[in-house]
């Protein structure tokens, strides 16, 4: 039986992430831990006044290739996968001079941060790492004797039992060899992604996706449920970037909602004004444009106030003060904004309850990227909805044009729909959404439900008619037949923009001209399951 403390007398240290390298090794060495190591790492080292053994000491062969070839060696790998309890093995690394290895620290040469830097496809290649997940793989295989640190964070849990027992004990060897084959297994997902784009293969036969545990969560989507939230390293601001400067974790439901909220706002380039996002369980329940964000989250606000409730809002320019207090007048999850004002933060630091999060900037969403989705079985991956309509690309095909007016809030009404769950309605007025139907099992109910909400705000906010008279409406897939635009007229609505490609088109078509409607195609649809 493998032995549980293992004491402590030899490392081998080779990492190009050298944060904490020089505490960590300084604790070694004054524990009389003798300490192996390659290149840069070995000149930190002894710069820092460590006594260091250069790993081609030990093999009798010097670093080659740039580089390339200095731990692929038996003497490195068998100090690593020798069983210390097994004659034979030992017999053999007397015979052949190779001493144990108790210790492997290791972190891969930056591959994920050269892809993020932008780097040309010969850097990328340059730093993809060999040794280095060979050695970690070798280590954590005979974790019943070595342990194998690939993170900076394990450090002070090493040193802690090394202080205490000399060396490192079986719980613990176990778990850093999970960290280890997990970082291999992370780093390999990369550079299989990366291949796959770089050398344009669309449908890779083997796909793998990673992340880093960013939090443990309280739970789920419900309290039964165990949850955690991880980050795939991708430079997109939004919630896994950042910042929160109050109030309580975040929970899985808070980041769900509010990344669909980032991601729906940023739809509105800051550029052409301020826009506002209030979404409630993925969906969004108001969206508006205006001249100030104040104003942009009044009109939001004012789309369903209900729904609004206990809601994610989501900005596309700097937070200030006199919206931060139109914000507070009810009770709110979240706010997400690229910054906030000194000001603004005044204003929410006395709400214990509102977390506040800025990104420092945009997500592009006209940028690619992938989506994937678990299935029984299986996942589900396609490339990130960026699809988006400018005016010249729409197909009038009704009798009655547009007015210019109505076609700016049909492309609004448009940008919004590709963020509601389908079946999605949106209705429009001025640049803001007046009512909304989501995820319902027919088109003609969302239709009906927009129309509802529309109704219901009409009577609180003591308005003659409901906003939807005289709207712009989105339809993120087409009409399969008349009645939905039979409803929507209904509604008031004089305006509609949906993709066309039913075989009842021209059955649509003619009920919007009996129905006085202007209708636009645009050849793309937005599905949001």
């Amino acid at each position: 039986m493998p032995q549980d403390i293992v004491p402590l007398k030899r490392a081998l240290i080779s990492v190009s992430d050298k944060t904490g390298l020089t505490e960590f090794a300084k604790a070694l060495d004054a524990a009389g831990v003798e300490i192996l190591s390659t290149g840069g790492t070995a000149k930190a080292l002894r710069d820092a006044g460590i006594a260091v053994k250069d790993v081609s000491e030990v093999t009798g062969f010097p670093e080659m290739m740039d580089g390339r070839v200095k731990t692929l060696h038996p003497v490195v790998h068998g100090g690593l996968l020798a069983l210390r309890d097994d004659d034979a093995h030992q017999a053999s690394a007397a015979e052949h001079g190779i001493g144990m290895i108790d210790l492997l620290v290791v972190n891969l040469y930056p591959f994920e941060e050269t892809v993020a830097r932008g780097g040309s496809y010969e850097d990328c290649v340059e730093n993809i790492d060999i040794g280095g997940p060979a050695m970690i793989r070798a280590a954590a295989k005979n974790h019943a004797f070595v342990g194998v640190v690939v993170d900076v964070e394990d450090y002070d849990s090493v040193l802690k039992q090394l202080a205490a027992q000399g060396g490192t004990d079986q719980a613990m060897r176990k778990k850093l060899a999970q960290t280890a084959y997990a970082r291999t297994a992370a780093y390999d997902a990369a550079v299989s992604n990366w291949m796959a784009g770089a050398v344009g293969i669309e449908t890779p036969r083997r796909r793998a996706f990673a992340g880093t545990l960013a939090q443990g969560l309280r739970y789920g989507e419900n309290p039964h449920q165990h949850a955690a939230f991880y980050t795939t390293g991708e430079m997109r601001p939004g919630v896994a970037s950042a910042r929160q400067w109050q109030g309580k974790e975040l929970s899985y439901n808070n980041i769900n909602d509010t990344d669909a909220a980032f991601e729906l706002v940023a739809e509105f380039d800051p550029a052409e004004g301020p826009a506002c996002a209030i979404i409630k369980h993925a969906n969004p329940c108001g969206v508006a444009r205006a001249d100030t964000a104040a104003e942009a989250y009044r009109r939001a606000f004012d789309c369903d106030r209900t729904s609004a409730f206990g809601g994610i809002i989501a900005l596309n320019q700097t937070l200030d003060g006199d919206t931060a207090r139109a914000i507070t007048e009810i009770f709110t999850e979240v706010v997400i904004a690229p910054d906030a004002t000194e000001e603004a933060k005044e204003v929410f630091a006395g709400r214990k309850n509102l977390r506040l999060l800025t990104t420092g900037g945009l997500p592009d969403v006209e940028s690619a990227g992938t989506s994937f989705r678990q299935v029984a079985g299986g996942f589900l991956v396609q490339s990130r909805d960026n699809g988006r309509i400018a005016l010249p690309e729409l197909k009038v095909v009704t009798r009655r044009q547009p007015t210019d007016d109505e076609m700016a809030d049909l492309l609004f009404a448009w940008q919004v729909a590709k963020h509601v769950k389908s079946n999605a309605i949106v209705y429009a007025k001025e640049l803001a959404t007046v009512g909304i139907g989501a995820g319902q099992m027919s088109r003609v109910d969302s239709t009906r439900i927009g129309r509802s909400k529309a109704q219901d705000m009409a009577e609180a906010l003591a308005l003659p008619l409901p906003l939807t008279s005289g709207s712009a409406v989105a339809s993120d897939a087409f009409f399969p037949f008349a009645d939905g635009v039979e409803a929507l007229a209904d509604a008031g609505a004089a305006a509609v923009i949906q993709p066309g490609g039913s075989m009842r088109d021209a059955e649509v078509i003619a009920a919007a001209d009996a129905r006085g409607l202007a209708m636009v195609f645009t050849g793309q649809r937005h599905f949001r399951h």
